[in-house]
């Protein structure tokens, strides 16, 4: 009876673990966590590479029509405007095979050149060990970390909530507010909101 009650309880404590391993989840005023995947071109990209400055995380599914909204023109606009100013932006794909929206290197690059964007790199988490790391739920779902690696931002690209295309200039622009605020040496003003879309295929 005790071998029965200690392989109870040995299975108990392997699931609590595991269920606050998934529970916890990148967050704002903390170390954004550390990874490590391959982008589109093969090469791999960890967060390390880029210390000393600004870095956006975007979680995307090119078959998602909230995504398709903001890549009707907001998304590659905004990648432009703050690469330029020296930000990274990282375009995080975690579908999984076979799953809505995954693909693979040539498939994204094709897609980046097709819609003109212009993210520094994307990258391809198919097995969705960087989305689970953020916490990533939908798409998109976007993340900022500053140049001392903390995380600054984590929520919606902006502030209304549905796939229409029409809404775009009515809304706040999140991400982009965060960022001016935080390169100009202010606190981010709204560091947490809404996120909305189609959730990550994990």
């Amino acid at each position: 009876m005790r071998w029965i009650q200690s392989a109870f309880m040995t299975v108990l404590l392997s699931l609590v673990a595991c269920d606050s391993s998934q529970a916890a989840a990148a967050k704002v005023g903390e170390p954004a966590p550390a990874f490590s995947v391959a982008d589109s071109n093969g090469k791999t990209v960890s967060l390390a590479d880029y210390k000393g400055k600004y870095v956006v995380l975007e979680w995307t599914n090119h078959e998602c029509p909230f995504v398709k909204k903001h890549y009707s023109g907001n998304m590659q606009a905004q990648q432009k405007e703050f690469t330029g100013k020296g930000v990274v932006w990282l375009s995080v794909i975690s579908s999984a095979p076979a799953k809505q929206g995954h693909v693979d290197g040539a498939k994204a690059n094709e897609l980046s050149k097709s819609r003109n964007a212009a993210p520094t790199a994307v990258l391809l988490d198919e097995k969705g060990e960087v989305g689970r790391l953020y916490g990533a739920k939908t798409t998109p779902h976007m993340f900022i970390v500053d140049p001392e690696g903390k995380l600054i931002y984590a929520g919606g690209i902006d502030s209304i909530d549905t796939a229409d295309e029409e809404d775009l200039p009515k809304a706040t622009q999140y991400v982009r507010v965060a960022l001016n605020e935080a390169m100009a040496g202010k606190p981010v003003s709204q560091a947490k909101t809404k996120n909305y879309g189609c959730s990550v295929k994990y």
